[in-house]
């Protein structure tokens, strides 16, 4: 059977192509690794403190990184989260793989993955048995000194973010299961004829990707179409959630939150041409509007009925918010509280 990716190529090409990080001494960069480790430790209690969700301490595992080891943790995740579905992807006589190519796709991924090893500040490998959060330390350093907010703050304002994601999959044990078994299913009603994908792409071209999600969403089946609208909104909702979690640890914790928020908002709206073009090719905007619409449905319910019974969400797959309730929290509330 062959495999959709050269998974070696796609992490070698990744690797040689990530950007260098910001040119400090060896002093400077150990100190900063330090200081992160300190940070996701400290963020530990406040997360657990207003989201009200006990996740063991001992699951706690942060790992300071650079971009090219960034890139690497991410093939691995993305092969452990398609390895069930390889003979979907895979089988000698697809002719997607054919068509494209194995080594073709690895170099595609890699090239993607090099230019996103400079954006992320920090990631929760969801897949796989690691449950580890990684700290992106070139761009954390890159982000304070672009934002010019006071370094100390900033990498604890990020750690926040981090640790609510690991507190989310630690204290709710299907949610790692249901997010996997999605993304199984999204990748097994992919489209094994190469020229009906490609039809809809030139399709969607000719009518514009305005409204749409990219080049991916142009790609997809009806299918596909209704489990991402599913996964979208489950990842509003975990994006959303650690952004007010981040901001609501308040001054007392984070005497800088509002200034870095203010900031860090406009810094997110903010494309360049090249990389606003790339945004919308891959459909990233959507991933930006994740963190805006979640966080708006995440205060809305919080507003309303307090965090406890928020945390209703998180009580099975039947009590995450619709995709259609992320823009209506009112219809959540009716639906799960009465």
């Amino acid at each position: 059977m062959a495999d959709p990716v050269d998974w070696a190529l796609a992490a070698a090409t990744g690797a040689r192509l990530a950007p260098s990080g910001p040119h400090d001494d060896r002093a400077d960069v150990e100190a900063a690794v330090r200081q992160l480790r300190r940070a996701s430790e400290r963020a530990v209690q406040p997360v657990a403190d207003v989201t009200g969700l006990d996740a063991p301490f001992e699951a706690h595992r942060s790992v300071v990184v650079g971009r090219r080891a960034w890139v690497t943790s991410n093939v691995e995740q993305l092969r452990t989260a398609t390895e069930p579905v390889a003979d979907v992807l895979g089988g000698d006589g697809n002719r997607v793989v054919r068509a494209v190519g194995s080594r073709t796709t690895a170099l595609q991924m890699g090239a993607v993955l090099a230019w996103l090893s400079s954006k992320v500040l920090g990631q929760y490998e969801a897949f796989g048995a690691q449950g580890r959060l990684l700290l992106v330390a070139p761009n954390i350093v890159h982000a304070e000194r672009q934002l010019d907010v006071p370094p100390t703050d900033f990498r604890l304002w990020v750690c926040l973010h981090e640790e609510t994601h690991r507190v989310q999959f630690g204290a709710v044990p299907w949610l790692s299961s249901y997010f996997t078994d999605e993304v199984h299913a999204y990748l097994r009603a992919v489209d094994p004829d190469a020229g009906s994908a490609i039809g809809r792409v030139v399709a969607g071209l000719r009518r514009g990707t305005r409204g749409s999600g990219g080049l991916i969403d142009l790609m997809q089946t009806e299918e596909q179409r209704a489990i991402l609208d599913r996964l979208t909104a489950l990842m509003s909702l975990l994006e959303g959630h650690a952004d007010v979690v981040m901001d609501a640890v308040g001054p007392q914790v984070v005497p800088s939150v509002e200034i870095i928020r203010e900031r860090f908002d406009r810094r997110r709206q903010q494309e360049g041409t090249l990389d606003g073009a790339l945004r919308r090719l891959l459909g990233l905007d959507a991933k930006l509007r994740q963190y805006v619409d979640g966080a708006a449905f995440v205060r809305a319910v919080v507003d309303r009925v307090g965090m406890q019974d928020f945390n209703a969400v998180w009580s099975s797959p039947e009590t995450l918010p619709r995709p259609a309730e992320i823009g209506n929290p009112g219809e959540w509330i009716a639906r799960v509280h009465g």
